[in-house]
């Protein structure tokens, strides 16, 4: 299926790894020029230069989001060669806390990375958009956002204010050709997550090989109906969707690829 990326210029923040470094090598490989953001330039430019020996087209942005100054430099760098026609909110961070120990400090940093980071890039970028009149804005949220933990209360709640202010800037967006959507992605096997499973696995009686925790951890942690982690591929696959002419009539949507993990209807 042609998606009609090519000449079309992303940015996808915190993509120099994980998720993010997955859905700048998809874009690429439909067409789009990619601007790999992040903050360590040896992993950036390294993600940039594995675009371009596939026969695609990388720069790099490097930048702090938390700050306006930061976000200034972000914006200017992917701007320097031409007007942004996507933009990924994908950069956030958590850290695995209970109620107690999640104080106030950490609720508004987290809050500062996971949400106001967004809304500074959306900010800055969105106005050329609209004199363009095309643009794709997509929101990186997550099942937690509907049906929240005990823990990590902090990294909850900013994922559930990903999902509002996506579907809210979708409204501000009416009567444009600019669509705000979000992607929900699962559990998805990135290098960090493999690396934990494999830790706890042994302890938690879930198996010494891969081959052996793996089914165990994901009916102990993650029960859906797949019976499986989910792959950065897929979700750089409804990421691609959404970039695209097709997903044109979506707008506030959420594409949900969690294998069935978040059990309801809406």
């Amino acid at each position: 299926m042609e998606l009609n990326l090519t000449g079309k210029r992303a940015l996808i923040t915190g993509s120099s790894s994980g998720l993010g470094m997955a859905m700048g090598k998809m874009l690429a490989a439909e067409g789009a020029s990619v601007i790999v953001h992040g903050r360590d330039e040896a992993r950036s430019s390294a993600v940039a230069e594995s675009i371009r020996a596939n026969g695609g087209s990388a720069t790099v942005a490097l930048g702090e989001l938390t700050t306006d100054a930061g976000a200034d430099a972000v914006a200017a760098a992917a701007l320097a060669d031409g007007p942004v026609d996507i933009l990924v909110n994908n950069a956030g961070f958590y850290r695995h806390l209970s109620w107690m120990d999640a104080k106030a400090d950490e609720w508004t940093e987290t809050y500062n990375v996971n949400v106001v980071s967004g809304v500074r890039m959306i900010q800055r970028l969105l106005p050329q958009m609209k004199e363009r009149n095309w643009g794709r804005i997509i929101t990186i949220g997550g099942g937690l956002a509907l049906q929240p933990m005990n823990t990590h209360p902090q990294y909850n709640a900013t994922l559930a204010a990903r999902h509002n202010l996506a579907v809210s800037l979708a409204r501000e967006l009416k009567g444009t050709r600019i669509t705000s959507n979000i992607v929900s992605p699962g559990a998805i096997l990135v290098d960090a997550v493999k690396e934990l499973v494999e830790n706890i696995g042994p302890s938690r009686g879930w198996g010494e090989t891969w081959e052996e925790i793996q089914p165990n951890a994901v009916n102990s942690l993650i029960p859906n109906d797949r019976g499986r982690f989910g792959y950065p591929d897929e979700i750089a696959a409804a990421v691609a969707y959404l970039c695209s002419d097709f997903a044109e009539y979506c707008s506030g949507s959420t594409i949900r690829v969690d294998g069935g993990l978040i059990r309801g209807a809406f």
